[in-house]
């Protein structure tokens, strides 16, 4: 969780809301991919770094990453939790909650509908502390 604070404090150097994920392949602890939020720089509405560390793992492993488990600073949102589920990422750990707009223990709780196909293994409240403070330091500037 450690690297994905420090691509969300990046995230925050580039404007962005700062929220890291990073992914790693559980069969030899590797780091497969790390990102923050790259929605302004790339003006994409879905750049969240959930979906750039699932996309740089797909396409160095292929499209079924279940033996790697994704990290993430905020818990995902709906469109994150069901590339989540599509990839078959194998556990899913996340920091702050998100009560506005988190999509796994809030919100949509993609996980728990019958036409979700694969739910992770979830772990929220990760760093939580650290998570929220740099969320609430990035909003408190902009305002």
């Amino acid at each position: 969780m450690s690297l994905a604070l420090e691509e969300a404090e990046l995230s925050a150097m580039r404007g962005e809301v700062p929220v890291g994920a990073i992914i790693v392949n559980s069969k030899n602890n590797t780091v497969m991919a790390r990102s923050g939020n790259r929605v302004e720089e790339l003006k994409d509405p879905t750049a969240h770094a959930e979906i750039l560390v699932i996309r740089e793992t797909a396409r160095l492993l292929g499209t079924r990453i279940q033996n790697c488990d994704l990290y993430v600073t905020l818990e995902p949102c709906a469109m994150c939790a069901s590339a989540a589920s599509l990839a078959r990422v194998r556990r899913l750990y996340y920091g702050a909650y998100d009560v506005k707009s988190g999509g796994v223990d809030h919100g949509a709780r993609v996980f728990t509908h019958s036409n979700c196909h694969h739910k992770p293994e979830i772990y929220g409240g990760i760093k939580e502390e650290a998570s929220k403070q740099l969320l609430k330091k990035f909003f408190s500037n902009r305002r």
